[in-house]
């Protein structure tokens, strides 16, 4: 098979630039973008589209009008609807500056609501993986809003709280210890009775006070 043309020597050119709203200002977005599209061309000419400078580059030899053609045709009617195209996990802690701590956390918790799963056949492997996945639309609101930032926070402000706990939890744990080893007055022995007579209760039998 002939290699693909680069845009050096290819003759039959054509760029699509993405929109912000396509990318939401990710490299990683938009590489997931060009790797959707390609898996919609035939597996011949999918190594002729790339990426360059925020735009698809479809580039081709001269001699192959009718594949460029069809190739073409496939990506435009591919990018009509590429704004909406699902979230996936690398692309969305890539946009909100996240870690994969936080996203599962936020998922979790519900504050960073699912648009669905996905599951895909991991390359040269049997096993399938499933995940999920976000609307765009969500995490640009998202993004806008410095939702991040209130997160963390709230997040902050939890693990502080359940810190104090803890440690309000261990202190009453050490002061019941420590009471538990103290003897009572109902546990006081002969020594410790004698000990608590008033003064002056010897003299007080010897005189025969009592008798």
């Amino acid at each position: 098979m002939a290699k693909p043309k680069t845009t050096d020597d290819a003759e039959l050119i054509k760029e699509w630039p993405l929109s912000t709203a396509a990318t939401l200002g990710s490299s990683v977005r938009a590489k997931g973008i060009l790797l959707e599209i390609r898996a919609r061309l035939p597996l011949a000419v999918r190594k002729s589209l790339e990426i360059e400078a925020g735009a698809l580059t479809l580039a081709m030899a001269e001699t192959a009008k009718s594949a460029f053609r069809a190739a073409s045709s496939v990506v435009s009617n591919a990018l009509e609807d590429i704004e909406s195209l699902p979230v996936i996990p690398r692309e969305i802690q890539d946009i909100l500056t996240i870690s994969t701590t936080e996203r599962h956390r936020w998922l979790s918790d519900g504050r960073l609501p699912s648009a669905g799963t996905r599951t895909v056949k991991l390359r040269g492997r049997a096993r399938k993986i499933t995940f999920h996945v976000f609307d765009p639309r969500v995490v640009e609101d998202i993004l806008d809003r410095d939702m991040v930032t209130v997160w963390r926070e709230e997040d902050a402000e939890a693990t502080a709280e359940k810190r104090r706990r803890a440690a309000l939890k261990a202190k009453l744990t050490r002061s019941l210890k420590t009471k538990a080893k103290t003897p009572s007055k109902l546990d006081a022995g002969p020594d410790d009775a004698s000990r608590s007579k008033p003064l002056g209760w010897e003299e007080f039998c010897r005189d025969g006070l009592l008798r």
